[in-house]
Parts: C-alpha cells; sequence; structure tokens
C-alpha cells in the first residue's frame, strides 16, 4: 500500500521537475485559492437568498464534522508529509511537520465545493475546483495521495448529509429565520420599486 501511495504521488509531484512552467500554477492552486473559496462563501451569504444561505450553512456543516472526523482518523493512522519522508521531492510550499493524514486542505474544498454542487449539479466547476486543489497539494510536495483522497471521502460523505439535512431542519430554519429578521432591521433590503423595507 505504501510503494502504491508514493509511485501515485511521484507520478503528480515529479511533473513540476518535468515541466516547470506548471510550477506556479500548483502553487497559486494549492495555497490561494482558500481566498477565493472564501470570498464566495461571503458572497453566498450577502446575496440574501435563502437557497444561498443554505449552501454556506450546509458546507460549513459538512466541513466542522468532516474537519472532526478527519483528525479522529489521523489518530488511527500517521505518516509525516512527504518532502520530510522521501528523498527528491518538489517542494514548492512551506509546511509545518507534522501528520499530513488526511488532508485538512482537501477536507475544507471538498466539503464546500461539493455542497454548492449539489445545490446546483449543472456548475460542475466546483467539483473540478476540489480536485484541482487536491491535485495541486500532491504537486506542491504536502501530502499523499491516500492523504487527499481520504479527506475528500470525508468531506463528500458529509456534504451529502448536510445537503439533505440543513433545508429540512427546524431548528437551522428557525435559527436562520431569526438572524434575518435581525439583519433586516440593521441592513434594510430594497423591494422592486427600489423602496427600502425592514
Amino acid at each position: 500500500m505504501r510503494d502504491i501511495n508514493e509511485s501515485l504521488f511521484r507520478g503528480i509531484n515529479d511533473l513540476g521537475f518535468d515541466y516547470p512552467f506548471l510550477n506556479m500554477p500548483f502553487i497559486i492552486i494549492a495555497e490561494y485559492t482558500v481566498i477565493f473559496l472564501a470570498l464566495m462563501v461571503l458572497f453566498f451569504w450577502f446575496t440574501r437568498n435563502k437557497q444561498n444561505r443554505y449552501k454556506v450553512l450546509a458546507g460549513g456543516f459538512a466541513f466542522i464534522l468532516a474537519w472532526i472526523s478527519g483528525n479522529l482518523i489521523g489518530l488511527l493512522h500517521h505518516n509525516y508529509q512527504p518532502f520530510y519522508e522521501l528523498e527528491h521531492v518538489n517542494q514548492l510550499v512551506f509546511k509545518n511537520i507534522d501528520n499530513s493524514f488526511p488532508s485538512d486542505h482537501t477536507i475544507l474544498f471538498f466539503a464546500f465545493c461539493v455542497t454548492f454542487w449539489l445545490f446546483n449539479k449543472r456548475n460542475i466547476a466546483w467539483l473540478i475546483l476540489a480536485i484541482l486543489v487536491g491535485l495541486s497539494r500532491m504537486a506542491v510536495g504536502v501530502h499523499y495521495p491516500f492523504d487527499i483522497l481520504v479527506g475528500a471521502a470525508v468531506a463528500i460523505i458529509f456534504a451529502y448529509v448536510m445537503y439533505k439535512w440543513v433545508p429540512r431542519s427546524k431548528l437551522v430554519n428557525t435559527c436562520l429565520e431569526f438572524y434575518e429578521h435581525i439583519e433586516v432591521k440593521v441592513w434594510p433590503k430594497k423591494d422592486k420599486q427600489n423602496q427600502y423595507y425592514s
């Protein structure tokens, strides 16, 4: 199993040695797409559209639950980052040496991106983004394929569960209605005639 893990890792990580022009895109995707994700979460929330708010809440809950589960799974298996354990790794970003199993970065992106896709299955760009982030974490030398696969699997499970649960939850809807009641007092909406109301 370890041989397969290392072999798959080499196949992706060595791309940076063979095609150096890929290194910068790998770095950008691995490190900075999290800013894009954060901005999209804020954008969806402040559209003040209930469906978009369900997306954000479901994605957020999925991430929290998947992250907790990932940390518990990490107690059962331990491996350091590839750049620490292997020789001749194309390490493109700084990372503290710790247990890299499973990948927190992958859990974050798959939790949100799969949730967003489930709410709008025509937009596969979210799935592509999550996959690219997972691949890029290997390309920059900080995770093995199994770190990525397990993180993605855990996140996908919770994304689906939260996609089903959040819109139907009385507790979520009650809290959301309470929040929106306060929000409209602080930040009134505009109706179609451009008149404010609260």
